[in-house]
């Protein structure tokens, strides 16, 4: 019996933490991840799982308020959002432009689970 191994190959959707803190650089005048106090923004850290619209101590607007009427942050969501924040939430106070390509979003999505709880 011959046994073959062969080695795990990292899927592009699976993102790379370190290149994602390099995108988070764009995010970090107005969103912090590794404390829970908001900045211009809200706080990212535990983002995942987390409804869309809900930091204690952050104002959103209406518009990301009702968008996140149950939805909660996750891969998918995400991947659909920071392409262009505004043309999914009309009338939002982010100013960001959105990344515009899937390596960044996969890359920024594996920065920021580092500060979310596994569940």
């Amino acid at each position: 019996m011959t046994l073959a191994i062969t080695p795990t190959v990292a899927h592009a959707d699976d993102g790379d933490a370190a290149a994602g803190k390099l995108v988070f650089n764009r995010c970090m005048a107005c969103h912090n991840a590794e404390n829970d106090k908001p900045k211009v923004g809200p706080s990212l850290m535990g983002l995942f799982g987390r409804q869309p619209g809900t930091v204690a101590g952050y104002t959103y607007s209406k518009s990301m308020v009702d968008f996140g009427a149950g939805k909660t942050w996750d891969e998918a969501l995400l991947k659909t959002y920071l392409p262009n924040p505004k043309a999914l939430v009309n009338g939002t106070k982010m100013a960001f432009p959105g990344l515009k390509t899937d390596k960044e979003i996969a890359d920024l999505i594996a920065y920021l689970k580092q500060f979310s709880p596994r569940k």
